[in-house]
């Protein structure tokens, strides 16, 4: 039976012709599915569904989502992220993508290891889901000499704004996204050179768990707010309330960074 896919052309051109029509036609996709956005389930013959492609390096695997979760898309990630839990999205099978040489995903724009912290942050009287970036170590523009810490003129440079009072919701950041899939934190992409596909800016070594509230948060706003400052601003905090006063202080003394980014998962 013909099925209510949305094949995007990006995704098309992945899988190639031959089986988006056999995804079509009901040869190759399942009638019922998980929802691999809000994990409920789907039904492909009944309702209009989207083909999200999760590519790694090598190989690529085929999701679904309601199409009113996600529209259809390509994801890149790392092949250690697409073995070790994109694989796990359903129990659906997932045809591969057509062999690709050596797919290669560009390692995260600034070179130094960024600490992730996940929250939710009450702003104007709602709770909004966030994440809050801060390096381990004072980073350098890329082929600069002598030190010194770049970290937020570089991310203000890709659009994002400087904040002194966490009054307002940050403006959204296109072409930015955080990945969650199977209800885990991935990865933070940014564009790709030159128009291309979405790449990691940073990516989780392994898949990090957040909590059902922040998940709920997140796919009510269909935004995560991300909050970069430099190492010593924030630390690490064991409790929200503690993670939104070190926030406020980075933010009063002019050490703080924010975007909203849209969803790519939940």
């Amino acid at each position: 039976m013909p099925r209510m896919l949305d094949v995007s052309d990006a995704v098309r051109a992945e899988i190639g012709d031959e089986e988006a029509d056999r995804l079509l036609t009901g040869a190759s996709a399942p009638g019922s599915y998980d929802c691999t956005s809000c994990r409920t389930p789907g039904d492909s013959e009944q309702e209009r569904t989207s083909t999200v492609l999760f590519v790694g390096d090598e190989t690529a695997v085929l999701a679904f989502a309601h199409a009113g979760c996600l529209p259809s898309q390509v994801v890149q990630v790392t092949e250690e992220q697409l073995q070790g839990a994109v694989r796990s999205i359903g129990g659906q099978a997932a045809p591969q993508a057509p062999e690709q040489s050596h797919r290669t995903t560009p390692e995260p724009a600034e070179p130094a290891v960024l600490g992730v912290t996940s929250g939710l942050v009450l702003i104007e009287g709602e709770l909004h889901p966030a994440l809050v970036v801060e390096p381990t170590g004072p980073i350098a523009r890329p082929g600069a000499t002598g030190g010194g810490d770049d970290f937020l003129p570089l991310l203000i440079e890709q659009g994002f704004m400087p904040v002194t009072a966490l009054e307002s919701v940050p403006p959204v950041l296109h072409g930015w996204s955080v990945l969650l899939a199977v209800g885990q934190l991935h990865a933070v992409l940014q564009p790709g050179p030159h128009g291309s596909q979405p790449v990691a800016w940073w990516q989780a070594h392994q898949p990090l768990q957040v909590t059902d509230s922040w998940r709920a948060a997140a796919n009510k706003h269909q935004q995560v707010l991300m909050f970069a400052a430099p190492v010593g601003s924030i630390g690490r905090q064991p409790r929200e309330d503690l993670l939104r006063d070190a926030l406020d202080k980075a933010a009063a003394n002019g050490r703080l960074v924010a975007a909203a980014l849209p969803l790519a998962g939940t």
